[in-house]
């Protein structure tokens, strides 16, 4: 059955329209309560530094506390820091109020489980069902009350340094830290500089609206200029919840998560620690397969979106996966993908091997490949339009088995992503631009 609100990763849109509205978020919390916590119970709400946090977060308390749920507030804080923190607590379930790598109009809604994963399926098709019932009240003596956690913060730093081995100090590293003006401002920072890094921070004074706004791990050349210019030994870069990371090297050479993801598997194999397939997904570049393959190590791919990266893991008895975009998930750490916990796995790797981070990821070849979007007003399935379909066949025969072609609509924007990769990087740039626009011919 088709869902109604929940997308890819939980609710998103623009604030003011749809679901991100005060009246929307206050009967979410009330079916949230319903569904999680229906004798009662807790749930903590952390979110980023949008503006519109706010609003969202004080529905979303109302409709919690009229189910009869007690509140806790954590304040800005990294989507795997509540989920640390949902665990920790033993709470019913945990609610971040992110819309991730987004602008800041836009904002979104995430749960956590007690175990600090992501809800089923089937939790939240109960969940809409629940939004389509009149919102009701527990009686006055029932209703939840709120109480702000001050030290949420130290508590995720600490579980963030536990991550690593007691041995491993940072100290004589230089890093560069891009917190994106977002969730990790104020607890990234300090993680680093604890573990005996010096630490250069930018993108570190978020004012509500300034969220990803030329920064942080979809915006790398301010992150590859600072490293560069401060000569920095590696630069790190969050996104707006910091469940993303993307790095650069001394030269301001930008790590993706196929990098990140190569240097924690050679990591973890070269110490006999990898347990089960590395899972990547269709996005993942062709080099980091064949790189997979030469050293012996299965992978898989799984559909687009951590949620898929997740059960694949799973499903396979698999402890690292990811994505391109830097969604990293190391199960043998945490429950999540953190952008903080895998870049702390490759520093360890950096500090126990004496190599840099560019001599790391120095063996992994890439594939050129071209990444494309096209803005559309509604998302849609590009490859349901014939048009689209005989383009594609026709790039994919010119290719002749040397490349992948892949089409399909975003999972948390209004954006039809058009992938191309294959061996020469003029023809794969220009069979993109070429798909682009027959894709554009759609929608006009």
């Amino acid at each position: 059955m088709a869902r109604k609100y929940f997308g890819t990763d939980g609710i998103r849109g623009r604030v003011g329209e749809g679901a991100m509205t005060p009246e929307f978020m206050m009967r979410l919390g009330y079916a949230v309560g319903r569904i999680v916590a229906p004798n009662g119970g807790k749930v903590v709400i952390g979110k980023d530094t949008r503006i519109s946090g706010y609003m969202i977060e004080s529905a979303l308390e109302a409709g919690l506390s009229s189910a009869g749920v007690d509140i806790r507030l954590l304040g800005p804080m990294p989507t795997p820091g509540i989920a640390y923190l949902t665990r920790a607590f033993r709470a019913s379930a945990g609610i971040v109020i992110s819309a991730s790598h987004n602008p800041y109009y836009d904002n979104g809604i995430k749960f956590f489980s007690p175990d600090g994963a992501k809800l089923t399926d089937e939790q939240e098709r109960a969940i809409e069902a629940e939004l389509d019932k009149p919102m009701s009240c527990v009686d006055s003596a029932k209703l939840g009350k709120a109480k702000r956690i001050d030290d949420a913060g130290g508590r995720y730093i600490e579980f963030c340094k536990s991550s690593i081995p007691g041995r491993v100090s940072l100290k004589g590293l230089h890093i560069v830290l891009d917190c994106a003006h977002g969730a990790a401002y104020h607890v990234g920072p300090r993680v680093f500089h604890e573990l005996g890094a010096k630490v250069t921070v930018i993108g570190a004074t978020p004012d509500g609206l300034n969220i990803n706004e030329g920064v942080g791990s979809t915006y790398m050349d301010h992150l590859s200029d600072a490293v560069v210019e401060h000569g920095a030994d590696l630069g790190i870069a969050l996104d707006g919840d910091a469940d993303r990371v993307m790095m650069v090297d001394a030269n301001g050479t930008v790590l993706d998560g196929d990098d990140v993801l190569y240097i924690i598997a050679c990591s973890l194999r070269g110490n006999d620690m990898l347990v089960g397939p590395v899972v990547g997904t269709v996005m993942s570049n062709l080099g980091l397969e064949l790189a997979m393959k030469s050293l012996d190590i299965p992978f898989m791919r799984a559909g687009v979106g951590d949620r898929y990266v997740m059960e694949m893991l799973h499903q396979h008895g698999g402890r690292l996966g990811g994505e391109t975009s830097g969604h990293i998930m190391c199960l043998d750490r945490t429950t999540t993908g953190d952008g903080i916990i895998a870049a702390l796995q490759v520093l360890t790797s950096v500090v126990d091997s004496g190599k840099t981070l560019q001599e790391l990821r120095g063996s992994l070849e890439k594939c050129p490949q071209v990444l494309l979007n096209v803005r559309v007003a509604e998302r849609f399935n590009p490859m349901d339009k014939p048009a689209v379909v005989d383009a594609v066949n026709a790039v994919e025969t010119r290719m002749a088995g040397t490349g992948r072609v892949l089409l399909r609509a975003s999972g948390t924007e209004p954006l039809i992503r058009v992938m191309v990769e294959g061996q020469d990087a003029e023809a794969v740039q220009s069979a993109a631009e070429e798909l682009v626009e027959v894709v554009k011919a759609q929608v006009a």
